[in-house]
């Protein structure tokens, strides 16, 4: 069977694969591998969920399980994903549950779990958890049986640790922010004003079934327009559970997780805060970042792709600041995952303090065109064993040069080989991802 945690915890579609038993049964497996773990105490967990409708039944279904555990359950409300991670942290739990699906549409849902701390769980955790759905157990009963109460503060507490990690306030900043009707609806032009800026706020409107649809980071073009309309000094776009943002410029230009991340890696060098000089990013980031980083001085870490990677990379390293191109920013000191309002507010206070606007600040990078191509195949084994596949990647690398790169990555659950090309050509990269994706798919 395949292993049902992904790379970002449980997800499917709600109430047909994330059904409130699975929900229920993961809840309560939890909360007894984490008390067989610590049994100094009786464990806390809280939890948190993104404004999307069946949020409301999967929410019911975890409380359920946690407390049939015998855990006690601190009940967050809508928050953003890192709200609840850091809450975990903050209100001294054992365990954090986040009911999201992030920038998934409606129909689709999710669980993801964090340690106390609010870290992620380590792989070996969450097989725990798993093999418990089978387990025999032998539930409390009496006062055994775990409590609930509502943390009326829980947002309030995480907009004060926002801006506590603030170093420049916003003061003369117009910004569009849009919430993809998610998590951040309240939080980020509450949080963004606090911090002195000018906010307008669009998509900041759930109703259970809005959230993702046409709009947030992966639909940025209503952001786009707005800063151009509103004459915006920038545009901010979270997706639904707040994970991640991406930017935009006054004149309406998308600034992705890349050029996030080389505005605030010169930011944190100047002030000394770049621990090893060093940024972490995965495999995918554009070869354009690599060269900002270089022309710099600053030492670039690659990971595999997904997150969780990029956070055991900073953990292990002691590192300060990691990300993804799709938004995904971490800034260790102040976060234990990806935070877009964090990540937002970091940005903003670099423009405050500098006097620069966002294109002058994200010019230190130029963003290579990349091309990316999906290939279907029979073997994924026998295209990562082919000489043809090794010999024509070989010879359009010689042909790049410095100036491209060449990546092949087989996907992690369908028979997909992923071609990506970096020229400095959009024409160039392109007619190479083709001609690999020939040689790939011949090779299966």
């Amino acid at each position: 069977m395949a292993r049902l945690f992904g790379t970002d915890g449980v997800r499917g579609l709600a109430n047909e694969e994330l059904t409130p038993e699975l929900a229920l049964s993961l809840a309560a497996s939890a909360a007894r591998v984490l008390a067989a773990h610590d049994r100094s105490h009786r464990p806390v967990a809280v939890v948190g969920r993104d404004p999307r409708a069946s949020g409301e039944m999967l929410e019911a279904a975890v409380v359920a399980g946690l407390t049939s555990a015998g855990a006690d359950v601190l009940r967050l409300g809508v928050l953003p994903t890192p709200a609840v991670a850091y809450l975990v942290g903050a209100l001294e739990a054992d365990l954090g549950v986040m009911i999201s699906a992030s920038h998934n549409p409606m129909p689709d849902n999710g669980i993801k779990l964090f340690a106390a701390g609010g870290h992620k769980l380590p792989d070996g955790i969450e097989d725990e958890i798993e093999a418990g759905l089978a387990a025999p157990v032998t539930r409390p009963t009496g006062i055994g049986v775990g409590r609930v109460k509502d943390v009326p503060d829980a947002g309030d507490r995480y907009i004060q640790h926002l801006l506590s990690a603030t170093p420049h306030p916003l003061a003369g900043l117009r910004v569009v922010v849009d919430c993809a009707n998610g998590a951040s609806s309240f939080a980020a032009p509450e949080v963004y004003r606090k911090a002195g800026a000018e906010v307008i706020a669009i998509h900041a409107d759930p109703d259970g079934v809005n959230i993702n649809e046409h709009c947030g980071s992966n639909h940025p073009d209503a952001l786009r327009a707005a800063v151009v309309e509103h004459g915006a000094d920038l545009g901010i776009a979270h997706d639904g559970d707040a994970d991640r943002c991406v930017a935009v410029d006054a004149s309406g230009e998308l600034i992705d997780g890349d050029q996030i991340m080389a505005v605030l890696a010169l930011a944190l060098a100047e002030t000394g805060e770049l621990t090893k000089n060093t940024l972490v990013a995965t495999v995918m980031s554009n070869l354009g970042l690599h060269l900002a980083m270089r022309a710099h001085d600053i030492n670039l870490v690659t990971t595999a792709v997904g997150d969780r990677y990029v956070l055991e990379e900073l953990r292990a390293s002691g590192f300060a600041l990691g990300g993804e191109q799709s938004g995904h920013v971490v800034l260790p000191a102040y976060a234990t995952t990806g935070d877009g309002l964090l990540t937002a507010l970091r940005v903003m206070s670099r423009m405050a303090s500098t006097g620069k606007s966002l294109a002058d600040l994200a010019a230190v990078m130029n963003r290579l065109p990349q091309v990316l191509v999906n290939v279907p195949v029979a073997d994924k084994a026998a295209v990562a064993v082919s000489a043809a596949v090794r010999d024509a990647v070989g010879a359009v690398e010689a042909e790049l040069g410095d100036e491209g790169r060449v990546l092949l990555r087989p996907s992690g659950t369908e028979q997909l080989v992923r071609v990506m090309v970096e020229a400095p050509a959009h024409d160039t990269a392109q007619a190479a991802a083709d001609r690999l994706a020939g040689v790939v798919s011949s090779a299966s």
